[in-house]
């Protein structure tokens, strides 16, 4: 006899045996969930809400691991629960490996279609001698859009007036005219064809792609890879002073992100059998010196105190003059920025969020190789730049790499045991950023480490090749004769300065408006890093406020959400723009208690 199980959100359902736990369904219908113990009900890690079904009795263990309010609403440990029948079983986004919480997590906000580029299919009459009409195709084509659609005043882009002639006549003096705001032709779609536009978060490290159909506001697919300019610095700083050598360097590193974002178009249209041509509008944010470097615009003013950009409200600009190879005059869409260190990602995050008309007290963080924080204090709102490193990326970490195949994600340790879990289910060949922060906050929870961050006495702790103390997860032994899998010294001092960096920037933002961290309400948490962190790991170093987890919400990539929001909503541009003109700043270079508090933050716990 088989069980019906359906897991949610993942969209995973199927049939499982009689008498299997719900952690096993998960393993056989493909849903990752943590289990750090292997499924011995030790580490509490594979919690689900059971939203419909009937399923087993708790266990002494679950009432141990379980909180009062996590049994009121129908929580249980997947490993020690089985489905009596059906089920329909709901995953949090705590309870999944990083890959399958990328793919779930984020935020879809449902908004009132306004695209700026709309399609409006035409029948055009020939020209005939026989009748005395001969009207250059352009005013042909304007005419029939005024006379059929009602579009008037309209201009045509150079680049689809040089393809005018052609195309319409190769289509049969039929046409499918994308007109950007009721005001230009930017391209001419083939009938069959959708105007399509594309959304991009353009981060330092990754860089994240959305490919939509304008008339219906659907997501069609989506892609991430890292941003090629890393070659040239981990940091923004060291692009920037790559830009600053001249024209031509400035010129390298905006044609490497314009190649990465045609090639990003064109394997996501290849996905859905459409073509780049199709894509009628873009939008892109960044922080303001990925706006900068993609623009080509002068940095030398970010560099250098204080710190002020080029420009800072919303831009639309031609696709073809930064290089992308989409519609012949399409345009790409900037969201604006707010100051030198705070940019149109930021924006995008508190757009798709919905902090600024929040009316309590929230906290919003972006984290990543550059973490945005914004304190809402009933829809006031102020931000700040923390240079956190690219530690939570696993770079600077000397086992570190990023969320891959392989990656330890999880730890827990147990006297001398380490329990950990890898992306995957493949054998450990190193730590993401996930794994760290799980793993510092591990050591500092056994006592290995003081709150100084200093490694203590322990069976695993030793000294490294470098003269170092380290700490072993995976001994040489345990990977079969490879390198042994550690966290050195040095690891754990990177991970202070970048979590010390964010936490002072929220304690400056807080002692700004006179509040303490337990008035925060709510902590929304956005980012590459922020999608897959353990948040209790989080909060146990210090490097988030020691307030009830159920405060906290993790939600993607907003920066994403936001940019989708903006490509298919004219209305939610403007939002951006008075956002933008909202947002207060505090630069934490001149504020002089950031030391203090810096030096602070930088305490475990």
């Amino acid at each position: 006899m088989t069980i019906r199980i359906d897991f949610e959100p993942v969209g995973r359902r199927g049939e499982c045996p009689e008498g299997q736990s719900l952690l096993d369904c998960a393993r056989q219908l493909g849903v990752d969930l943590v289990n750090l113990c292997g499924g011995s009900g030790t580490c509490g890690r594979c919690k689900v809400q059971i939203l419909r079904g009937q399923v087993s009795e708790l266990t002494p263990r679950e009432r141990e691991l379980l909180t009062s309010r996590e049994l009121a609403e129908g929580y249980r440990l997947a490993c020690r629960t089985v489905p009596l029948s059906d089920c329909r079983v709901g995953v949090p986004p705590e309870s999944l490996t990083a890959p399958q919480r990328t793919q779930v997590e984020g935020l879809e906000v449902v908004v009132d279609l306004e695209p700026p580029v709309c399609a409006y299919p035409l029948q055009l009459k020939p020209p005939s001698l026989e009748d005395g009409d001969l009207q250059a195709d352009g005013e042909r084509l304007l005419n029939a859009l005024a006379q059929q659609h009602q579009v008037e005043h309209c201009a045509v882009d150079l680049e689809v007036l040089c393809d005018l002639s052609r195309r319409v006549r190769g289509d049969n003096w039929r046409a499918n005219v994308a007109v950007r705001d009721g005001r230009e032709i930017v391209a001419l779609l083939s009938l069959s064809h959708r105007p399509l536009g594309l959304a991009v978060d353009l981060g330092t490290t990754k860089i994240a792609g959305y490919l939509l159909d304008l008339e219906s506001g659907q997501t069609l697919a989506s892609q991430g890879m890292m941003n090629p300019q890393i070659s040239y610095g981990e940091d923004v700083i060291a692009r920037m002073a790559h830009a600053q050598e001249g024209p031509t360097e400035a010129a390298q590193l905006q044609a490497m992100v314009a190649k990465a974002l045609n090639q990003m178009a064109a394997d996501m249209c290849a996905g859905v059998d459409a073509d780049p041509a199709e894509i009628v509008e873009a939008v892109v944010v960044g922080n303001t010196a990925m706006h900068h470097l993609f623009l080509q615009l002068p940095v030398e003013q970010l560099a250098r105190a204080p710190y002020v950009p080029a420009v800072a409200e919303g831009l639309d600009v031609k696709a073809r003059d930064v290089g992308l190879a989409i519609a012949s005059g399409g345009y790409v869409h900037l969201l604006p920025n707010i100051a030198g260190f705070v940019g149109a990602d930021h924006v995008a995050m508190l757009l798709a969020t919905g902090v600024a008309q929040a009316e309590d007290i929230v906290l919003a963080l972006d984290i990543g190789t550059n973490t945005e924080v914004c304190l809402a204090n009933r829809g006031a709102m102020t931000s700040v730049s923390c240079a956190s490193g690219p530690a939570f990326e696993g770079a600077h970490i000397t086992h570190g790499m990023r969320a891959a195949k392989g990656a330890i994600e999880r730890v827990r340790i147990t006297d001398d045991r380490v329990e950990y879990q890898a992306i995957g289910g493949a054998p450990p060949v190193g730590l993401c950023g996930s794994g760290i922060l799980d793993g510092l906050a591990e050591l500092h929870r056994i006592g290995v480490l003081d709150a100084t961050g200093r490694l203590g006495e322990h069976p695993r702790v030793r000294v490294g090749s470098d003269g170092a103390r380290e700490f072993v997860l995976l001994g040489e032994e345990e990977r079969g004769g490879q390198p042994a899998i550690t966290i050195t010294q040095k690891d754990v001092r990177e991970l202070q300065l970048a979590k010390g960096a964010m936490r002072a920037g929220i304690q400056i933002l807080l002692e700004a408006q006179g509040l303490s961290e337990q008035a925060i309400d709510r902590v929304i948490i956005a980012g590459a890093f922020g999608t897959y962190i353990d948040v209790s790991s989080a909060v146990a170093i210090g490097m988030l406020p020691s307030l009830p987890l159920d405060r906290f919400r993790q939600v993607g990539n907003a920066a994403g959400a936001g940019a989708r929001l903006a490509l298919v909503s004219r209305s939610k541009r403007a939002e951006a723009q008075e956002i933008a003109r909202r947002v207060g700043y505090i630069e934490l270079a001149t504020e002089p208690r950031f030391m203090r508090i810096f030096a602070e933050a930088m305490s475990l716990g």
